[in-house]
């Protein structure tokens, strides 16, 4: 079983972001972070989940995702993102995001937990340090798909 933990942030909506990951197995503990100069609070949600999946170097594994955004597992829980992609995400946005998202879902066996964001749950509030930094980092990444189609 692994454990993964998601928090993504920007200040301002669009403005900086970062997103951070941290991956369970066993003892062993992953951290993971990336800021870009340009993006959305959904988007590094989002994209927080989808770097912790594509980190896991086996098929089929047994993933529980933490994640304090409704957007993210809301989603997915609620089966609306099937909805979506019967629709060709027509009118959706994150598209890019949600395409990426399926690709490494569908290796996994996956389930989500909601948490309260900013609350009691340590490893939640990691992932949040983690965005934030990365937001505030100089060497900002450029978030391609969202300058180029929404900025």
């Amino acid at each position: 079983m692994i454990t993964i933990y998601t928090d993504g942030s920007s200040r301002g909506n669009p403005g900086p972001g970062g997103y951070g990951t941290i991956l369970i197995y066993g003892k062993l503990r992953k951290e993971l972070s990336e800021g870009f100069r340009l993006t959305t609070n959904n988007r590094m949600e989002l994209l927080s989940v989808i770097i912790g999946l594509e980190a896991l170097k086996s098929p089929g594994e047994n993933v529980t995702i933490y994640s304090d955004s409704k957007y993210v597992v809301d989603s997915v829980e609620k089966g609306w993102l099937i909805g979506w992609e019967k629709k060709g995400f027509a009118g959706k946005k994150n598209p890019d995001l949600w395409i990426r998202f399926l690709k490494v879902y569908r290796k996994h066996k996956v389930k989500f937990k909601w948490v309260k964001g900013h609350a009691d749950n340590p490893l939640n509030n990691r992932c949040d340090e983690l965005a934030v930094e990365a937001s505030s980092n100089s060497h900002l990444h450029i978030d391609q798909w969202y300058e180029d189609n929404v900025a």
